[in-house]
């Protein structure tokens, strides 16, 4: 059986920039460690994906690697095993953490923390709200769709070129109205920075906060994802009225059940 590192990064080319051995090792050994590389190994067994190609973003939580499965790409996700992935969660997001295992045991935590934003990846997809596609996971690492166009991923709806604004609203109010009405999830952490721009249309990510809608502070945290997407629309000179918006993603809902 390779090495885990020798099929994580293959040695023959596979990008035109090649990384140099020195970067190489760097992301060895802050993201990859021996159980980690192990849990790798056996996704890659289970054939979901051939090998990472080379990290999309990473910081200190963890970080999104492109991988090649055959002729298309995945997207490989990975939490670093630490408590910086919990420094700033809100307490709504470490209450189901919480009842899986203890707060101080960083390791079953992260893998909790995998679990469940694979979990409600699926349940997103089933709900047709564009996401991406999970595939599977294995202790801290995540296997999804990778989301971009010709193996490029795609940017972030805060650093993208906004071509029609207008249609942005109007994919963002159809978007996230099919997750609170037709998901019955508020993502709570919704963002510019949290959603992918892929050929003109949004894509939702970082989804493992959501909470379901009955939560008592699901409304609360649905009028901070607005407010985010209403001040992010005016900037791009779209005309764009926050109590109207707050409606047209579900909001009006949420209050009818309050």
């Amino acid at each position: 059986m390779p090495r885990p590192d020798a099929v994580i990064f293959p040695r023959h080319e596979r990008v035109e920039d090649r990384r140099k051995e020195g970067e190489h090792r760097k992301l060895l050994d802050e993201f990859f460690d021996h159980s980690t590389l192990m849990a790798i190994s056996r996704l890659i067994t289970q054939g979901q994906f051939e090998a990472i190609d080379y990290p999309i973003s990473t910081g200190k939580e963890g970080g999104v690697f492109r991988a090649t499965s055959g002729s298309e790409f995945r997207a490989v996700k990975v939490y670093r095993i630490g408590n910086a992935v919990f420094r700033r969660l809100p307490a709504y997001a470490m209450e189901q953490l919480k009842r899986e295992t203890s707060e101080h045991n960083y390791a079953r935590l992260v893998m909790a923390w995998t679990r469940r934003e694979h979990s409600i990846l699926r349940q997103l997809t089933a709900a047709d709200v564009a996401c991406p596609q999970p595939y599977g996971h294995l202790r801290n690492v995540l296997v999804m769709e990778f989301v971009g166009t010709d193996g490029v991923a795609s940017p972030r709806l805060q650093e993208a070129t906004i071509d029609d604004p207008d249609r942005l609203h109007r994919d963002l109010e159809r978007l996230v109205r099919r997750m609170t009405v037709d998901a019955h999830l508020v993502h709570g952490d919704l963002s510019p920075y949290n959603v992918l721009y892929r050929d003109g249309h949004p894509v939702l990510i970082d989804v493992a906060q959501a909470i379901p809608v009955d939560h008592p502070q699901a409304r609360e945290l649905l009028r901070r994802d607005s407010d985010h997407f209403t001040r992010f629309l005016a900037r791009l000179g779209v005309e764009i009225d926050a109590d109207q918006f707050f409606k047209a993603i579900g909001g009006g809902t949420l209050a009818a059940k309050r």
